[in-house]
This record gives C-alpha cells, sequence and structure tokens, in this order.
C-alpha cells in the first residue's frame, strides 16, 4: 500500500506543526521521520492515521483519496509510545480485541480468531504469555504485544508513534533488530517516528529529516549520512566538528589545510564551515604541512574505541576525534600531549546569517 502525502499543512493556533509537505512512501517500505522535537514528525503520522485533519492537502493511500476517511475505515494499524494495552484485559484478549469488536458479518469464528492470535504471538515470540495481565510484562515485552494487536487487523500501513522510547537503551536496540526482522517477514508499508538517530538509520528502508514542519532530506539511510543536503541534517545525524574556513576558487582553507571544494569552483573568497564527523578526523603524532596543530586536552576509552578531545592552535572551539584503541596505542598519544589533524572526509558549506 503506498502512500502519497500531497501538499499537507497543519497549525495549531500561531504553531505551524507541518509545513506544505510532499512525500510518496513505497509499498512495502519502512519510512523513518526522523527528527527533534516539534519538527513535526508525529503531527504528520497522525493525520497519515485519520487522528488528526490537516488543514489543507491531501492524503492517498494506492492513488485513493484518504483525507476525509474516518480513522477506521482506513485499514491502518497504530502502535503508541506507552503501549495502550487493557490493563484488564489478559495479552490473548488484548491481541484478539481488534477482531472480536468486527461486526458480526465481518468478525471471525472464534477458533479463526484464536488461531490467529495464537499465530501472532508466535511472531512475536510471546505465545507463552497469552494468559497473563499486561503488568506482568516487562515493557519490551509489552511493545510487542501493542505491536501484535496492531497487526491482528491485517492492516494495510502499519503506524508507529516512538515505540521504543520508553525502554532502556540494551531493550531498545534488541527491539530495533526484532522489529527489521519482523517487517522483512510481513512486508506491511510501515512509518515510524523517532528522534533517535541511530534508530532510524538502524532499522529503516528510507529517512525523512524533519525540522520546524518541513522535510530537509529524503533518502536512504546512506545517502542521508552519507551525503547530507545542508548543515541541519549534517549536525542532527550524529557528532560533528566545525572549521571556520575560507573558499575560493573550489578549494576550502583551513588554516594550512585545503580542502576541495568542486561545487564552489567559481566563488571568490567567501567564508565558510567545513563539517567533519570524529571518525572522519585523521589524527598524527608528528608535524605534517597540511594538518592543524592541536592539543590533547582529553582522553576517552569507550570499549574498543578512543574518544580526543582537541584544541587548536586557531579555535577556541573543541574538536572531537574517534580512532581505534589499536591506532591510539601505536600513535603513543597521551592526554596534555600534542597532535596533529587533518579532515578525510569533509563537506563545505559557505556562511549564511544562520551559521554558529
Amino acid at each position: 500500500m503506498s502512500i502519497e502525502i500531497d501538499r499537507i499543512n497543519k497549525r495549531f493556533g500561531d504553531f505551524i506543526a507541518v509545513d506544505n509537505v510532499s512525500l510518496t512512501l513505497n509499498d512495502g517500505e519502512l519510512t523513518a521521520l526522523l527528527g527533534p522535537s516539534g519538527s513535526g514528525k508525529t503531527t504528520l503520522l497522525r493525520i497519515i492515521a485519520g487522528l488528526e485533519q490537516p488543514d489543507s492537502g491531501r492524503i492517498r493511500f494506492q492513488g485513493e483519496d484518504a483525507t476525509d476517511l474516518h480513522v477506521s475505515d482506513r485499514g491502518v494499524g497504530f502502535v503508541f509510545q506507552h503501549y495502550a494495552l487493557f490493563k484488564h484485559m489478559n495479552v490473548f484478549e488484548n491481541v484478539a480485541y481488534g477482531l472480536t469488536v468486527k461486526p458480526r458479518s465481518q468478525r471471525p469464528s472464534k477458533k479463526e480468531i484464536r488461531d490467529k492470535v495464537m499465530h501472532l504471538l508466535e511472531m512475536v515470540q510471546l505465545d507463552w504469555t497469552a494468559d497473563r495481565l499486561p503488568s506482568q510484562l516487562s515493557g519490551g515485552q509489552r511493545q510487542r504485544i501493542a505491536l501484535a494487536r496492531a497487526l491482528a487487523v491485517e492492516p494495510k500501513v502499519l503506524l508507529l508513534d516512538e515505540p521504543f522510547g520508553a525502554l532502556d537503551a540494551k531493550v531498545r536496540a534488541e527491539l530495533r533488530r526484532w522489529l527489521r526482522r519482523l517487517h522483512d517477514e510481513i512486508h506491511v508499508t510501515s512509518v515510524f517516528v523517532t528522534h533517535d538517530q541511530e534508530e532510524a538509520l538502524e532499522v529503516s528502508d528510507r529517512v525523512v529529516v524533519m525540522n520546524r514542519g518541513k522535510v530537509e532530506q529524503d533518502g536512504t539511510p546512506e545517502e542521508v549520512y552519507d551525503h547530507p543536503a545542508n548543515p541541519f541534517v549534517y549536525q542532527f545525524l550524529g557528532n560533528v566538528n566545525l572549521f571556520h574556513a575560507r573558499v575560493q576558487n573550489g578549494v576550502a582553507k583551513i588554516g594550512s589545510v585545503q580542502i576541495a571544494a568542486p561545487e564552489y569552483a567559481g566563488q571568490q573568497d567567501s567564508l565558510a564551515l567545513a563539517y567533519v564527523r570524529p571518525h572522519d578526523l585523521e589524527v598524527l603524532n608528528s608535524r605534517e604541512e597540511d594538518a592543524l596543530h592541536a592539543r590533547i586536552d582529553l582522553v576517552s576509552v569507550v570499549g574498543p574505541t578512543v574518544r580526543l578531545e582537541l584544541q587548536t592552535d586557531t579555535s577556541d572551539q573543541a574538536v572531537h576525534a574517534e580512532l581505534s584503541k589499536h591506532q591510539y596505542r601505536s600513535l603513543g598519544l597521551v592526554q596534555g600531549g600534542d597532535a596533529w589533524i587533518r579532515p578525510v572526509i569533509s563537506r563545505v558549506f559557505l556562511r549564511d546569517a544562520d551559521s554558529p
């Protein structure tokens, strides 16, 4: 089931929640709506579900206009962050609920309902909890039950609002991998909202980065991470260092370091910012002409990774670098000592009034 979002707008008083957004979500894709709080991602999800009405624009499912359809007529399964399970019903009854309340003419037989519910519980690996109450389950188990309940009515579209936001980091990581495997098995068109960059990049086929009600970038996880469309996307998707530079004829200069910037081939002596991720900085233990001198202010060892906080001679801003523990030891670097750094991969943007 494809979803077409056509020039959707939504305001709450003076606040613009969704600002003229158009997207086409392909059949069978798992799409992440990613952005900070207030970016419009949850409002857009609720408009797709029919839980909110847009001020203007249309929603189409498989080419059919669904904008004015009631939520119950859209064939949508919705999974909330806080599960929304019925506390007085056991797990089996929760999953079966959407089937038991169907009109009599559409309602499956009791045996069909039982077979279907048990199949779904097996699919989410919780068939042994059928007789338990939600209060007897862990947060991760309750979230899987909520997903099974959404799938019971065979939705054409599955929508998930921060599905793992209430869980601890380890459980969240496990459920991310589980959701990806489940999606590959059922292939229902799915959209999930998250503010967790790692979650979006790991789970989805496609990432839609939102900010202030608008779409900043739309692409595969690899595309949005490796080729950010603008400074906002670069900074939102992981840690990044900012170096002040000057651009002249396709070359950006940071002190003695020169970075190719062919997109600015005709630019004459313009202020710019070079964005470099910590793992894309090469760290050296001796002076080289095309490297910046820095002092190592802090060394943090996190498992196999060593994170350095450095101070260059040309800026008051701390610079962060990441390298393997083996690299760190072989270089003989120490906290308080000298190092030289140079960007391996970078992206240059001309400065504007909103630049830091």
